[in-house]
């Protein structure tokens, strides 16, 4: 399975970007996928994960009501909108797949395919 994050690049803070990640390959064993990110000096941290339906998303404290994880099955697809981007926002993101559960984690090693991951950079 391979993992393409698009949709990264520089926002202000309180602005808005969209994420992309397209999966291609073994694409009917993406029961869950997600996104992580890593700041600068910092560990790798969840961010939100979605089911294969769509039916059950997660989502760390952080982001909580100002990010929101979707995905578009038939294009093997999933997003993250990212709004009231803040600073601390900054990091690069990873899109992540788990072949082998149906509800989403926020445990890293559960994931069994990382992209390459895409900059995201807020300014003040």
């Amino acid at each position: 399975v391979q993992l393409q994050a698009s949709g990264g690049g520089l926002a202000q803070a309180g602005g808005s970007l969209r994420l992309s990640c397209a999966a291609s390959g073994r694409t009917f064993s993406n029961n869950v996928m997600g996104w992580f990110r890593r700041a600068p000096g910092k560990e790798r941290e969840f961010v939100a994960a979605i089911s294969l339906r769509g039916g059950s998303t997660l989502y760390a404290d952080s982001v909580k009501g100002r990010f929101t994880i979707s995905r578009d099955n038939a294009k093997y697809t999933i997003y993250l909108q990212m709004n009231s981007l803040k600073p601390e926002d900054t990091a690069v993101y990873y899109c992540v797949a788990d072949a082998s559960r149906v509800i989403p984690s926020k445990w890293a090693p559960s994931y069994n395919y990382w992209g390459q991951g895409t900059q995201v950079t807020v300014s003040s």
